[in-house]
């Protein structure tokens, strides 16, 4: 029977705050599955008029597919968040864009009429599963010389990334920085991101002490809002002697989750499901994975291709920063202003932590809420770059547009 492409929208979407990984980050004695578990029950808690038997599938990425974020985790952490046990699941990689991926490939089975609504997210906990544990690259790629030594060091990239473009020096990516953290700081304190953290409890052991006692996390760990250029300026250069990556213009290491609901906008408007954004195009290119922050530009070509737009059509833009100079990189490309009041207008991934498969879905939350408040802003896009030389973009259409009213 023909098939006809239906119309796929962004219903909602929540995180965990997200914590600096290792012994004295907030989620150190948190299992990874139980991040997820916590995010898919904010999302039913929020969304009461969804039926969970109707939840046609749960996909949540992680980059690093072992221990507590093994075992596919969509499925697990469907059955131990609640779901019934008719509600299938599986797990997905594309390393920092897994959850976009999880986004864009439930949504393709949305709009082909395969599912009405499904459930999308990832987690990493970077601190349980440091990045690279457990991976056994073939020694194909450096003695055949396939990729640089450097591919395989995310860091290292960046520092090709700045060879590529000489006018982004160290002082205009940690510039970049201190504006991510002034404005993530500016939005916590108007209160654009809280509404959809989800409060999560935590076990933490007082080693000195030796007494253990549980807290509440509520805000994102990972943030410095008092960062001025001054402090940013003497920081190591871990990747190269007299290089211009730090930890103050890169995002760290980091763990938390994401969890959002994809439907069909005929299935979302039947259930009394909010719409925050329509999907309009898609797309995901490769690049060499020495420069693997280039990736968002010909991935945007792509999207924008696709969907009959220009950069111009684009009123709002969340890149994530995984480093400052990729996205500088690609601002450049489009001669889009370092501070253009467009892009990331709560502050980006150097402020709040970038849990590589997880962020995804940050950047559709974020855009949702600024879409809300914009209605006069009708088309915006969510793009990142991606390990191994890739780069994803996802353009969304305001619901809430209002045109020339």
């Amino acid at each position: 029977m023909p098939r006809t492409v239906r119309d796929v929208v962004f219903v909602d979407g929540v995180r965990t705050p997200f914590g600096k990984a290792g012994p004295k980050g907030i989620y150190h004695e948190t299992r990874a599955d139980d991040l997820v578990v916590k995010a898919i029950r904010e999302l039913l808690r929020r969304n009461p008029g969804l039926d969970p038997k109707k939840i046609d599938e749960v996909a949540v990425a992680a980059t690093t597919q072992i221990g507590d974020q093994g075992l596919t985790i969509g499925r697990t952490a469907g059955i131990l968040a609640g779901l019934p046990t008719s509600v299938p699941g599986y797990s997905i990689d594309r390393m920092c864009a897994g959850a976009l991926t999880a986004v864009t490939t439930v949504a393709g089975s949305v709009a082909f009429g395969a599912y009405d609504v499904a459930i999308a997210g990832g987690v990493e906990h970077m601190g349980r599963h440091p990045m690279g544990e457990g991976v056994d690259p073939n020694p194909r790629f450096v003695s055949e010389k396939l990729v640089a030594e450097s591919a395989l060091f995310m860091g290292m990239t960046a520092e090709n990334l700045h060879d590529r473009y000489p006018s982004i020096t160290k002082q205009r990516a940690d510039e970049y920085a201190v504006r991510s953290q002034e404005k993530a700081a500016k939005a916590y304190a108007n209160g654009k991101i809280q509404a959809d953290l989800v409060p999560v409890s935590v076990r933490r052991t007082n080693e000195e002490a030796g007494e253990t006692g549980w807290g509440l996390v509520t805000a994102d760990e990972p943030m410095r809002p008092g960062t001025t250029l001054e402090n940013l300026a003497n920081l190591k250069t871990p990747f190269r002697v007299h290089g211009r990556v730090t930890a103050g213009n890169a995002a760290g290491l980091n763990d938390g989750a994401t969890a959002s609901l994809i439907a069909s906008e005929d299935f979302a408007r039947e259930n009394n499901l909010p719409v925050k954004m329509r999907l309009v195009s898609y797309s995901f290119a490769g690049v060499e994975p020495e420069v693997m922050g280039y990736g968002p530009i010909p991935a945007t070509e792509k999207a924008l291709a696709q969907a009959g737009l220009s950069i111009s059509d684009i009123g709002l833009f969340e890149i994530n920063e995984a480093f400052a100079v990729q996205v500088l990189a690609f601002l450049e490309h489009y001669g889009i202003a370092d501070d253009d009041a467009r892009v990331n207008q709560y502050g980006g991934a150097i402020a709040f932590g970038h849990p590589l498969a997880s962020s995804g879905v940050r950047l559709m939350t974020q855009l949702a809420r600024q879409f809300e408040e914009q209605p006069e802003v009708r088309y915006g896009l969510t793009t990142m770059c991606v390990g191994f030389g890739m780069g994803a973009t996802v353009i969304w259409e305001n619901p809430h547009f209002e045109g020339d009213k």
